[in-house]
């Protein structure tokens, strides 16, 4: 019993026999063509990506091999025909009807494998995603007495291998048919197998045609001769009209040779937003790799396109975008360079060409200078802002004032402009994107210059006081002035100031702001929450109207004597000044203008009615 016992434990203990996956063609075509690919057009590439890979694999071992690759393409039907290397009947058996094996990753190819455009394993499944069957007729190199062998597939999965005599294929190389599957002919019309082998293949190294209109179009456009440089420029300029639709302001040269990089940038004419993700076209060893690689340059480079050619970086397995690694950070950070390059070159030699640039993209340089000191250095007498003696850089702003002052935001600054220039104040309108942090950023560029941010007390303080005398006889006037405006955190002061049409101004700033805003909260919180939001309340300074004393239409409001009018006078000068600074108006600011106008009226029409 105790034998029968072991020999059955040992019996259930027994490794099982081990199973294979199995693999649903038509769903992988599904993924394939849903998922993983964005266009049934990628089939294309895969099949000249095969080609090139086959002839490189036979020059490798054979230099003066034949380099060639044509298509032809009719009847709803493509052959693409190749003199690479070929395979044999095991070669069909393991790769091409292996999913996921490919010939690039095999022993012995170690030497060359970093010159082949796929390693996936995938790429002819790509032509199912159009095709319905797919043959091919190969014959080898490497093995010359091996007879040609004919491999055909269909979507279900299935596939037939055979042999075939010498003659059906007497030089070694690779044959492929497809029959296009129902629905999908126009991806193998003449017309459009022309425009996507152009798209794909025009930097390829290798003699690839159409029927016999060439594919290759080489060299490379940013490796061409020309007689000048103003020549080079203009063809470059045609090139980029052609690629990208659009007349470029200048081109970089995009050399990084230790990263086998080969292209150039164009310079858009227009302004862009910084928010919009930039795409460029990068080729992989001559192949069209993507059209909308958005990694391949940094965030700051919004106002280029580029197209390129690189043997280093990676492909994802899509081969529609890149791999992000250390190898693609450190080409992001070398073209980088070369754009910074470019401007400083331009700074230091070609001031009209620079100033044509600004003109346009002055956001995306301050987006560089405010992390890159050189550069800010370099861009400082170039860069544009709105100042109070107009538009200026600032070197020559920080040259004329002793201290530069600043607003964060351009309501800020339109409110206080006028008057302070009318002082001698000079302020910078940092308000727009990146402008107050290169103003904060200027004394680390230039060495004792005294930055400072504006604020209502700055203002004030450049403001003329009114004689004592004088403000002691409108004390009245004043504090029912006062008395109006205290419930909207808001004091009065007299100053003297230009321009004269002023009659008022208002003054406020971001921590007088941010106490309204608390006292709105705590106005319409709970009794927990109101609590909380009091116990938060601080010495902030209050909002100010400064009252213009050499204004004739002070002076007149200043001589009333009736508290109401005054009062009703003290609103409208009140709500005229907020909207003069473009401040938001709150709901109660609002109510008050509307109180302040319906006052005027009546006493501007008092004792019209009655005959009076």
């Amino acid at each position: 019993m105790d034998s029968q016992t072991s020999q059955s434990s040992q019996a259930s203990q027994s490794p099982h026999p081990p199973h294979t996956f199995q693999v649903d063609l038509r769903g992988l075509v599904d993924l394939l063509s849903h998922h993983l690919y964005s266009s049934p057009k990628v089939y294309l590439r895969e099949l000249l990506q095969n080609a090139v890979d086959a002839v490189t694999a036979r020059r490798a071992t054979q230099p003066g091999a034949p380099a060639r690759i044509r298509l032809h393409a009719a009847d709803g039907g493509l052959r693409v025909e190749d003199s690479g290397v070929g395979l044999t009947e095991s070669d069909v058996h393991s790769l091409l009807a292996t999913i996921g094996r490919s010939s690039k990753r095999a022993e012995g190819l170690q030497e060359v494998r970093s010159e082949f455009l796929g390693q996936f394993g995938i790429g002819l499944l790509a032509c199912f995603v159009v095709a319905e069957r797919i043959r091919v007729v190969s014959r080898s190199a490497r093995t010359p007495d091996a007879p040609p062998v004919e491999w055909t597939a269909r979507d279900d999965g299935s596939y037939t291998v055979r042999t075939l005599p010498a003659a059906e294929r007497p030089e070694p190389g690779t044959t492929v048919y497809l029959t296009a599957r129902a629905g999908a002919a126009e991806w193998l019309a003449p017309e459009r197998v022309r425009a996507l082998a152009r798209d794909f293949g025009s930097l390829l190294p290798y003699d690839v045609r159409v029927g016999e209109e060439p594919v290759t179009d080489l060299p490379a456009p940013w490796d061409r001769v020309h007689p000048s440089p103003a020549g080079r420029r203009v063809a470059l300029a045609r090139h980029c009209h052609e690629l990208f639709g659009f007349t470029p302001l200048d081109s970089i040269d995009l050399d990084v040779p230790l990263a086998g990089i080969r292209g150039v940038a164009y310079v858009l004419p227009a302004a862009v937003s910084p928010a919009q993700r930039a795409t460029h076209r990068v080729h992989l060893k001559g192949m069209l790799l993507t059209e909308r690689a958005e990694q391949i340059l940094p965030d700051w480079a919004f106002f280029v396109r580029c197209v390129l050619d690189t043997d280093s970086l990676r492909p994802t397995a899509s081969r529609e975008s890149l791999y992000e690694d250390e190898t693609l950070a450190a080409v992001r950070e070398a073209l980088g360079e070369r754009i910074r390059s470019w401007l400083t070159g331009l700074a230091a030699g070609d001031p009209e060409r620079l100033s044509a640039f600004l003109a346009v993209h002055h956001l995306g340089v301050k987006s560089l200078a405010r992390h890159d000191r050189e550069m800010l250095r370099t861009m400082l007498p170039w860069l544009p802002f709105e100042t109070t003696d107009g538009q200026l850089s600032l070197e020559e702003f920080a040259q004329r004032h002793p201290v530069v002052h600043f607003t964060r935001t351009v309501e800020e600054y339109r409110q206080v402009a006028p008057i302070a220039a009318a002082q001698g104040v000079g302020v910078v309108n940092g308000g727009y994107t990146y402008d107050s942090e290169l103003v904060e950023a200027l004394p680390r560029v230039r060495p004792g210059t005294v930055v400072a941010e504006l604020d209502a007390d700055t203002v004030t303080a450049h403001l003329d006081a009114v004689d004592p005398a004088e403000e002691l006889a409108l004390s009245g006037f004043l504090a029912a002035a006062r008395d109006r405006l205290d419930p909207l955190g808001c004091d009065v002061v007299l100053r003297a100031f230009h321009p004269l049409s002023v009659p008022a101004l208002h003054l406020d700033d971001r921590a007088a702001r941010h106490e309204h805003a608390r006292a709105a909260a705590e106005e319409r919180a709970d009794d927990l929450w109101a609590g909380i939001l009091g116990s938060l309340r601080g010495s902030a300074p209050r909002a100010r109207l400064v009252l213009n004393q050499l204004n004739p239409l002070i002076r007149r409001i200043g001589s009333l004597r009736d508290p109401e009018l005054i009062g009703t006078a003290t609103e409208s000068l009140y709500g005229q000044a907020l909207l003069m600074a473009q401040r938001p108006l709150r709901p109660a600011d609002s109510a008050l203008l509307n109180r302040a106008f319906i006052g005027l009226l009546e006493w501007a029409t008092l004792g019209e009615g009655d005959g009076r």
